[in-house]
């Protein structure tokens, strides 16, 4: 029997077990629909913005570890797109899109919703296809999904013009395996750089492990459990690699970087030894390079190589998967016997007595990390938790506990504002038996507001911790500190209800004002499993996230609540350790 291009396409996403497409139709992929239409294993999600269904088939995949997949039309719907697969791209996020394109004869005329999705998505893909013939469909989809979840995971777009989804041909079987001369990503790692980064290790008297992503992403969280627990070193992680480790674990010095806790960040700036597993060393964890762990040595495990020594030079690069190289790392220092830090630990644990992450509660104002802790409380570390971009995303990473991976779904590399609501949904639809909280701002929300429509119609019951302030609050932290307090444009006159307009949507709507009714509030949302609840805060207007350091700072220099200049390196004396 014939089939015609589109059924081939739905027929190779049924081999690759496809759950869910997130997507918005158009003329130039309603054959695709057309065939989606005749089947019931893959259920398609009507998304009410291309956007929107980028975020949620990204949320799908970091809950599911699964690859999103996404489709939409050409023009707009390709553009509308773009920053959903670029967020992706980002963090590392295994995602297939398929974009409908005009049809063949039509390239290039600048026909209607004619854009150069090829050219357009390239800087923000791991790969992209234009196929051009219709023998090409079924293999194009084998390799879009290997790329998609091999190697460094990402976003791979597959454009598809209209007459390749209309024409016709005996198909044949979906290929098993596929082969790709030009892409052979590292698999097994050099056994010679694992025993040098295990000799280093072994003779280390200031270790520090730096876990990032990758861990998560690349399911490697037992294997890091074990070495660190077995090292007995203390591990501080990125924004993305929470969860992978135990937040809650007494080994645990919380996350690093620009908001992270004055423990984690003296000990990276004291360190002379830092091991660095399936982290990126981005600009918001190592601040300025010239004062980047001026003491150390780096070991760098990553499985992409453009990553390692593109920031900091590595000492020892590994390049592999982070799972399989901890196993061997774990089994050669087995039985081995590592150096005292004793006198390490006493140095960490006066750092701790600082408790950079307290803060000062006001009578009559709700403080938004009450609001995280309560989150906590109510939850019992247990949901799968989003968050939007700004001050509320690092409350979020701050006073959430993470002791699981794949829990804690957030743009970390893009920074991308309205994310965290169509995660949430995608993340609901991957884990459907788990709490999903969305922790987000009044102005992030308003850039997705319209996916609550999806979230009815397709039953995602998540519960929205709307952190009110009235400002974009990271915007006016930097302004206050660095702009002589001029909120240019930071703050927002003209808010909605948010409890009517999330009942304009069929959902329940919760107004939060006082402090004593924010628990009763909590507990109510989440005993409604069946249904999404916004629950919106009002929370103090001039809470910053502290601890801050500066652009331009080292890891010595923060900014933390109650003091009115810098703590710095002077309050401490490695020298005796």
């Amino acid at each position: 029997m014939k089939s015609n291009g589109a059924q081939i396409l739905i027929n190779s996403l049924q081999s690759e077990e496809v759950e869910y497409i997130f997507g918005f139709p158009g003329g130039a992929v309603l054959h695709i629909y057309d065939a989606l239409d005749t089947q019931d294993e893959i259920i398609h999600v009507l998304v009410r913005h291309e956007q929107g269904a980028a975020h949620a088939a990204d949320g799908y995949a970091r809950a599911s570890g699964k690859p999103g997949v996404v489709l939409v039309t050409s023009g707009p719907g390709i553009t509308n797109a773009v920053t959903g697969i670029a967020t992706a791209h980002m963090d590392s996020i295994p995602m297939v899109v398929i974009s409908g394109q005009v049809p063949s004869p039509l390239i290039g005329m600048d026909a209607f919703q004619e854009v150069d999705a090829t050219g357009i998505t390239r800087s923000c893909v791991k790969h992209n296809f234009l196929v051009r013939d219709i023998n090409e469909i079924a293999s194009t989809v084998k390799k879009a999904f290997h790329i998609a979840t091999t190697g460094r995971p990402g976003p791979v777009v597959i454009d598809i013009p209209k007459d390749i989804t209309i024409e016709q041909i005996t198909p044949k079987s979906y290929p098993k395996e596929i082969e790709m001369r030009s892409y052979k990503p590292t698999v097994k790692a050099s056994n010679r750089q694992i025993k040098k980064a295990a000799e280093l290790i072994l003779n280390s008297q200031r270790p520090i492990i730096y876990s990032g992503g990758g861990c998560v992403i690349g399911n490697a969280s037992n294997e890091l459990r074990e070495f660190t627990r077995m090292s007995g070193f203390p591990i501080t992680q990125t924004l993305m690699g929470l969860g992978a480790y135990p937040g809650s674990d007494e080994l645990s010095l919380g996350m690093l970087g620009m908001h992270g806790t004055y423990e984690s960040n003296m000990a990276m700036y004291g360190a002379d030894c830092v091991i660095a597993i399936g982290a990126r060393f981005d600009d918001r964890i190592t601040g300025n390079l010239d004062k980047f762990c001026p003491n150390a040595k780096f070991i760098h495990v990553d499985i992409d190589p453009s990553q390692i020594s593109k920031n900091v030079v590595a000492d020892i690069p590994i390049v592999g998967q982070v799972k399989q190289v901890l196993e061997v790392l774990n089994e050669e220092l087995k039985d081995k016997k590592l150096q005292d830090i004793s006198k390490w630990w006493s140095q960490i644990n006066s750092w701790r007595e600082v408790d950079s992450l307290a803060y000062r509660k006001k009578s009559g104002v709700i403080k938004p990390q009450t609001v995280i802790e309560t989150l906590y409380e109510v939850t019992k570390g247990e949901a799968i938790v989003t968050s939007d971009v700004g001050q509320h995303q690092m409350w979020a990473a701050q006073y959430y506990m993470f002791d699981e991976p794949r829990r804690w779904i957030n743009s970390g590399g893009l920074g991308t504002m309205g994310f965290g609501l169509p995660a949430a949904m995608g993340a609901k639809l991957a884990m459907p038996e788990k709490d999903v909280a969305c922790v987000t701002g009044e102005g992030s929300i308003q850039m997705m507001t319209q996916e609550l429509s999806t979230m009815l119609q397709y039953s995602t019951p998540v519960k929205i911790i709307n952190l009110n302030n009235g400002y974009l609050g990271m915007v006016r932290q930097w302004q206050e500190f660095f702009y002589d307090k001029r909120y240019a444009m930071s703050y927002m006159d003209a808010l909605p209800d948010f409890v009517k307009l999330a009942e304009s949507y069929g959902h329940m709507g919760i107004l939060v004002e006082k402090e004593a009714d924010l628990k009763p509030a909590m507990l109510e949302a989440f005993k409604q499993k069946e249904r999404t609840v916004f629950v919106d805060i009002k929370t103090d207007p001039t809470e910053n996230v502290f601890p801050m350091i500066p652009a331009g700072g080292a890891h010595c220099d923060m900014l933390l609540a109650g003091r009115d200049e810098m703590v710095s390196k002077d309050e401490t004396d490695l020298n005796a350790v």
